[in-house]
């Protein structure tokens, strides 16, 4: 939406919707960081080579999903590894790999309404300590075992 150029003044047009969206990025703070005694406790104590998911929003806020095993699958299937019990997720929706170097990976399924990272639509990619994942309505954060901690960027 264009604001017109104020006659008198010789102002240029300026474009509300590209100047609001430029700000948005600065305003908006990502999901929840703040982590409870009780989930620091849960997340100190993985063993290596395991990874713990926190649901942050959607359905289920709170609960923790830990990933133990090479393949976990994510769906409203009832026999799936961490069972998401909404429309919004595909019966097999997306699935968290372990890789050869010990971290995990996440895998989009082919799923309707796709799997985000940091709010992009992916079909795979490398999970890092605090990864941002949602998965249908569920929004979730990635924390690997300290003893397998790995930044973005790190190889």
């Amino acid at each position: 939406m264009r604001r017109p150029a104020s006659g008198d003044a010789g102002e240029p047009a300026v474009d509300a919707t590209a100047a609001y969206s430029q700000d948005l990025g600065t305003v908006v703070a990502p999901i929840d960081r703040e982590i409870s005694e009780a989930e620091q406790a849960a997340i100190g104590a993985l063993p290596p080579g395991s990874a713990l998911l926190i649901v942050r929003r959607g359905p289920n806020t709170g609960a923790r999903f830990l990933l133990d095993s090479d393949v976990s699958t994510v769906g409203r299937h009832p026999n799936a590894s961490i069972f998401l019990d909404d429309v919004t997720v595909s019966r097999k929706h997306a699935e968290f790999r372990r890789t050869a170097a010990g971290g995990f990976e996440l895998h989009d399924l082919k799923s309707l309404n796709g799997t985000y990272h940091a709010g992009e639509r992916v079909e795979s990619v490398e999970l890092y300590d605090g990864a941002e994942v949602q998965v249908g309505k569920f929004r979730l954060t990635f924390y690997p075992s300290r003893h397998d901690v790995r930044l973005p960027g790190d190889a």
